[in-house]
């Protein structure tokens, strides 16, 4: 008996583990995409309680198309590759860099953005270089290519926190000084936050951002790439850039500096 109970549940973990094929999600009327929540203008939380930015834009299209309600889950950055392996969501759409580690365990879509890494600081010590950097704390969130760029940098104190809001509340605070993330996001952030200057605006390789799905979910990546390459055709993450980021880099902002369309580079 002991033996069977230990079966069903073994048994139930694998379905739950499954990953929802398009007919499946099509059937069941819903599709579960985990995002972020605190990381303007991206993915995050508005003030109505409801989830609002690039990703979210690109996430409430997707759903459309598919004939079915979108239910979001907030991610923190490190927990992105386990929701997508474990099938609790459908798609993480959460600012996802394409790096060949995760790409061992989730299968990414073709890309929707580009990107580089990018270091904010005060306006009266703005970091400008990697030597200037020698020596100080810098604030980053665990999980990012930021952490895996500069951990290799022995000489720079590293700063970890969970989540983004975190990471802000602590360069905010002193207790950093500096923070680094995509350059996208920090370049947005510090028009918002007075005193604050982007002293790197790019660093490292440019990388892109993409859709991931669990690996081997063959039908739903095939669709996800499908749509990518349609949505293209009609320059929607152009329209989604001018309404979601146009307002926040300004109007005289070039959103090829950001967007792909098609999943061309």
């Amino acid at each position: 008996m002991k033996i069977f109970k230990i079966f069903m549940v073994a048994l139930l973990a694998c379905a739950f583990l499954q990953a929802r094929s398009v007919d499946e999600i099509k059937q069941s009327g819903l599709i579960k995409i985990g995002v972020f929540s605190d990381k303007a203008p991206f993915g995050y939380v508005d003030e109505n309680g409801q989830y609002q930015g690039y990703d979210v834009y690109f996430a409430r299209r997707i759903a459309k198309d598919l004939g079915v309600r979108v239910e979001f889950t907030a991610l923190d950055p490190a927990s992105r590759v386990e929701y997508a392996k474990s099938g609790k969501v459908d798609i993480v759409l959460a600012n996802f860099t394409v790096t060949k580690e995760r790409a061992q365990q989730v299968d990414f879509a073709l890309p929707y953005m580009k990107v580089a890494l990018g270091v904010v600081s005060p306006q009266n010590a703005v970091i400008k270089s990697l030597d200037d950097l020698k020596g100080k704390t810098l604030i980053i969130t665990k999980g990012t290519t930021a952490e895996t760029f500069f951990s290799k940098h022995k000489q720079i104190k590293l700063l970890k926190f969970d989540q983004y809001a975190q990471a802000y509340n602590a360069l905010l605070d002193g207790r950093g000084d500096a923070f680094s993330t995509d350059n996208t996001e920090v370049l947005a952030w510090s028009k918002a936050n007075k005193g604050f200057e982007v002293g790197i605006a790019s660093l490292g390789e440019i990388d892109t951002i993409a859709p991931a799905v669990k690996k081997g979910n063959k039908s739903l990546l095939e669709w996800l790439n499908n749509e990518i390459i349609e949505l293209g055709k009609e320059q929607f993450f152009h329209k989604n850039y001018d309404e979601t980021l146009r307002s926040i880099y300004g109007q005289s902002s070039n959103a090829d500096d950001l967007v792909v369309e098609g999943g061309k580079i």
